[in-house]
């Protein structure tokens, strides 16, 4: 069932590997198994199969995937390609309502999870939804008579270039998460374009730590892969301490991340043979100039730093001549600007000191527009949020950045309601109305402060009703209460202020609140990555300021505290 001609589609791209009986795909179930590209088209054949026949007639043919990176979450992504489907990738870090809604809002019939994930959907109201249990003799029993099935045997529509392949979350400043469409030509193209930058081949083994219900796993970990041919090595969660064996076990060359990812291997114990390994390159967001120059350094391996949102709507290319710090310029026949929100009028280049600093941040940061082509393909019912992200014919990245003089763009943070927290989106409004919900808070208000490393952290300004102190173990435990919290959501620091700060029309003074931070006159709560908050005191923010210095990042810290025109 090969193709004649370079594949186009997932489903192709699948189909491609039947009859391919090298190593395809690796994972660990209490032993290290392998199976052949052929047996891995197969199992995918099977599930295609399987979903046309449970898929209710006249539905969105959706379906969720709420799994850990177990080999059934490829197999769904590949049996949805060969059906004409599309595969909502849902959060585990999600809870109660909102993981609800997440299922809900994308249209899901039926929906993939596993026996660890089944606490999380005890008590939701999840109507018309089909429940798949992976693991379960029920399961293994609904598989069975779909054995035999081949790619292109069992359809819900012909897949095509622009059919649904993805429907993968984001989130924005406007409140719940977005799902953004991705075709199956467009997550394809991104495959093999990966693929031939990196020259990825049968004999690469891509090597999968990030969640695949993440775009960052599929788009640029799976997808070059099954276009270069390269096997794939699962790991079900992240783990650091467990990174180096894994590679050499599975004999990994390539590897993405996003977040704190790096700075987390960083931190393991530095041991004799962290050079010796196969790995060749990392390829990601956020690990910061300093961190990835440590990580050359210690484990011999370039990382290669990208930006592209899973809406496709605007893309860096990264260049040999690209200087530290920077992530690229705009690719050949793309119009990227950076410009002012408020105006729309171009931002004038950065001036940098000889260390790379920026001089004039008040005048060169600004909005990472796209004035030309986007790949932008929408979001799921979702007219209004579509329409402010391409207003005025552009595509607004909701991105800041700066760009020096010879047209290199630099990454400079979120815009203002927007936090990206260990490669997790987040809206300010979201924690917001969460934290509303304790009973001594008067006000709240929720905004991001620059991550010692690389993206956000979350900072709560809190005023409290008359009467009321601010007590730790009891905001730690009414945190612990919400069933909708998300684990990035909690505050790493709590500011405890007399009144909200206003402006004069009598909203929140959130330029205030985020241009202060933690180095205010209030008393500051810093929670620790294990839970519980703890007093800043001066030297404990001495110890921190420390901290962004050695990473490079002080200069965004003290960008941030800085009135505008400053």
């Amino acid at each position: 069932m090969r193709t004649t001609t370079a594949p186009v589609t997932v489903a192709e791209l699948i189909a491609h590997r039947w009859g391919d009986h090298r190593p395809g795909l690796k994972y660990e179930d209490g032993e290290r198994r392998v199976l052949t590209h052929h047996r891995t088209a197969a199992e995918a054949a099977a599930r295609a199969a399987l979903l046309v026949d449970l898929m209710p007639a006249g539905a969105e043919p959706h379906l969720g995937v709420l799994l850990d990176n177990t080999p059934e979450f490829p197999f769904w992504l590949g049996a949805a390609a060969l059906a004409g489907a599309a595969v909502a990738g849902i959060n585990p870090t999600r809870r109660g309502p909102e993981l609800a809604r997440d299922i809900l809002h994308t249209d899901c019939r039926i929906l993939v999870t596993e026996p660890a994930h089944l606490p999380l959907l005890r008590g939701l109201d999840l109507p018309g939804v089909r429940l798949l249990v992976t693991g379960t003799q029920e399961y293994a029993d609904l598989l069975r008579p779909y054995a035999a099935a081949e790619p292109g045997g069992a359809r819900l529509r012909t897949p095509a270039p622009d059919t649904r392949f993805l429907l993968y979350f984001t989130s924005g400043s406007t409140g719940a998460p977005k799902a953004a469409v991705c075709s199956q030509g467009r997550i394809a193209a991104a495959g093999a374009s990966l693929a031939r930058r990196f020259s990825v081949g049968p004999e690469d083994v891509h090597y999968v730590c990030m969640p695949l219900f993440h775009g960052n796993a599929v788009i640029a970990d799976w997808m070059p892969a099954l276009a270069g041919g390269a096997a794939v090595a699962l790991r079900r969660r992240f783990s650091a301490s467990a990174f180096l064996d894994d590679v050499r076990a599975y004999g990994a060359t390539y590897f993405t991340y996003v977040g704190r990812a790096v700075q987390y291997l960083l931190a393991t114990e530095p041991r004799p043979d962290d050079r010796s390994h196969p790995l060749r390159l990392g390829f990601g967001t956020e690990a910061g100039a300093v961190d990835a120059a440590r990580f050359a350094d210690r484990f011999g391996v370039r990382l290669v730093e990208g930006y592209g949102a899973t809406e496709g709507g605007a893309a860096v290319q990264h260049t040999p001549d690209t200087p530290p710090g920077a992530l690229g310029r705009a690719g050949a026949g793309d119009d990227l600007a950076v410009v002012d929100p408020a105006t729309g009028a171009e931002c004038p280049p950065a001036v940098l000191d000889a260390a790379g600093r920026l001089l004039n941040g008040s005048e060169a940061i600004g909005e990472l527009v796209n004035r030309g082509r986007s790949l932008f393909e929408g979001y799921w019912r979702n007219p209004g949020a579509e329409a402010e992200r391409t207003r005025d014919g552009w595509y607004w990245t909701g991105d800041l950045f700066f760009r020096d003089a010879a047209g290199f763009l630099y990454f400079a943070g979120r815009t203002d309601d927007r936090l990206r927290v260990d490669s997790e989106n987040l809206a300010a409004a979201v924690i917001e109305n969460l934290l509303a919900r304790w009973a001594d808070a008067a006000a709240v208000a929720v905004y991001g402060v620059p991550d010692e490393v690389a993206g956000d952290q979350v900072m709560a300004a809190l005023s409290l009703r008359d009467g009321a102190a601010f007590s730790p173990e009891a905001f730690e435990a009414f945190l612990a209460r919400q069933p909708d919290l998300g684990t990035k959501m909690a505050p790493r620091y709590v500011r405890v202020l007399p009144e909200m700060p206003v402006t004069a029309t009598n909203k929140v003074h959130r330029v205030a609140l985020r241009r202060a931070g933690f180095r205010c006159a209030d008393p500051v709560w810093h929670r620790s990555p294990a839970g519980g908050y703890t007093l800043l005191t001066p030297s404990a923010v001495s110890d921190l300021l420390a901290r962004y210095e050695a990473q490079g990042r002080l200069d965004v810290l003290d960008r941030m505290s800085r009135p505008p025109g400053a």
